[in-house]
């Protein structure tokens, strides 16, 4: 069996695949414990140290700094992130309607948009949000990933419209369906659902690009990682941001799950729609599997 890309990889080539992922494999570990060789030799693993999660010094306690790791920190980020992947998908819908428009006059200057907006550092525009429109600092920070994201997103959605046959647009058209009929009914949901895991690893990089509101002030994760060492000490850098790392890794985790997850769940909706047909034609009229 072979797919649209690729064909099916025969014994030899599953042979040499295998034999690169342990090659990578052993090649990773080696490079992690000569890291940890490298950073234990500095004393910022001690024992001691990572007692700062369960016996914190200078009068803190453990609860106090999870609070402001996943209270304060995770949850100031997961804010920003939530808001501005619900504004950036809104505006990037707005954004693909626009770039496939008919009239020139307004796909022209949608386009426009999407390519400079694209190529703007996201933090150049949280920046721009803060000193030059005068926003609170959530707000700059929202409106940095939003105005970025949102045109990433606008070219993902466009991606997947594209990328559907030309028959179903001709065949809405044939049935008497205009133009903004047929793209929000037949096509941008199919192009959402094509592009949902690349949605999602958007949306990803979105959660990541937060810690940028580290520069302009905003007190998300990265910020109460800084916080938290200058208050213990610079020795307990390593420990600290070893867990933002840990946690940080584990959310875009859980969202990169999703996205498979979701794709799986599609793939299952389609597949089992095709077989519940397949067998209820075949049900309702037993001579179609006959040979004649």
């Amino acid at each position: 069996m072979s797919s649209v890309l690729y064909d099916t990889p025969g014994p030899r080539a599953r042979r040499r695949s295998l034999i690169g992922s342990v090659a990578t494999g052993i090649a990773i570990a080696a490079l992690l414990v000569f890291i940890v060789f490298r950073v234990a030799e500095t004393g910022r693993i001690d024992a001691e140290l990572w007692q700062v999660y369960t016996d914190p010094p200078r009068g803190s306690s453990a609860v106090d700094v999870w609070t402001s790791l996943l209270i304060n920190g995770l949850g100031a980020t997961l804010r920003a992130a939530a808001v501005g992947g619900v504004l950036a998908l809104a505006v990037g819908l707005v954004l693909v309607v626009l770039r496939m428009a008919k009239p020139w006059w307004v796909r022209y200057p949608a386009t426009a948009i999407i390519e400079v907006f694209r190529g703007l550092p996201v933090i150049l525009l949280m920046f721009f949000g803060v000193l030059g429109l005068g926003m609170p600092i959530f707000q700059g920070v929202v409106f940095g990933l939003v105005i970025y994201n949102a045109a990433v997103i606008g070219e993902i959605l466009r991606a997947g419209i594209v990328s559907l046959p030309s028959g179903q647009a001709e065949a809405g058209s044939a049935i008497g369906l205009t133009q903004p009929q047929i793209l929000f009914s037949i096509l941008l949901p199919q192009a959402i659902r094509r592009m949902l895991p690349s949605l999602i690893s958007q949306f990803v990089v979105l959660l990541k690009d937060t810690s940028l509101g580290f520069i302009i002030g905003y007190t998300e994760l990265l910020r109460i990682l800084r916080i938290n060492t200058e208050f213990f000490g610079e020795s307990y850098l390593f420990v600290l941001f070893f867990v933002g790392a840990a946690i940080y890794i584990a959310v875009n985790f859980l969202l990169s799950r999703l996205a498979i997850w979701l794709e799986r769940r599609g793939s299952m909706k389609a597949a089992g729609g095709a077989v519940h047909a397949d067998t209820e034609h075949a049900e309702t009229h037993p001579e179609a599997g006959q040979k004649p």
